[in-house]
């Protein structure tokens, strides 16, 4: 992901940095990021009308993430969250996330986040079908 560019990604979030996000060395803390990555995956998975996050049967258990920063953010910059998905597998997705300064063509950062998908009931790993699936495969980029 090292050369990542903002066309690299296939759904975008904005999100207003707020105040408190700022640290003491004036610029946002590095566990906001985490936070934006989470906004941006379950807000298209929300969009797309397969996420039921208070009654699905399929909820989404996070086991991985890692973020690298390249440039800092402050208040009140807006950032554009970018969003795809780097590897699909029958009951996990690893989401590949890059956060933008508006109308910057280059991320301030990048990162990756991996969910795996289990029964609500019983916590087992489930296989991703259906509408889910189509919604993620639409997060990939074209293959070459």
């Amino acid at each position: 992901m090292a050369n990542t560019q903002r066309s690299d990604y296939r759904y975008f979030q904005t999100i207003p940095t707020r105040w408190m996000d700022n640290d003491v060395y004036q610029h946002v803390n590095n566990v906001v990021y985490y936070s934006f990555f989470d906004t941006v995956i379950n807000q298209y998975l929300i969009l797309e009308g397969v996420l039921d996050y208070e009654k699905g049967a399929t909820i989404g258990f996070a086991v991985e993430s890692h973020c690298q920063y390249m440039r800092p953010i402050s208040f009140p910059e807006v950032i554009d969250a970018g969003l795809r998905v780097g590897h699909l597998g029958n009951s996990s997705v690893r989401y590949e996330i890059a956060i933008f300064k508006q109308g910057e063509a280059e991320p301030a950062a990048i990162g990756h986040f991996v969910h795996v998908f289990v029964s609500r009931e019983t916590g087992k790993p489930t296989p991703i079908t259906g509408p889910l699936r189509d919604t993620l495969t639409r997060l990939m980029p074209p293959q070459a």
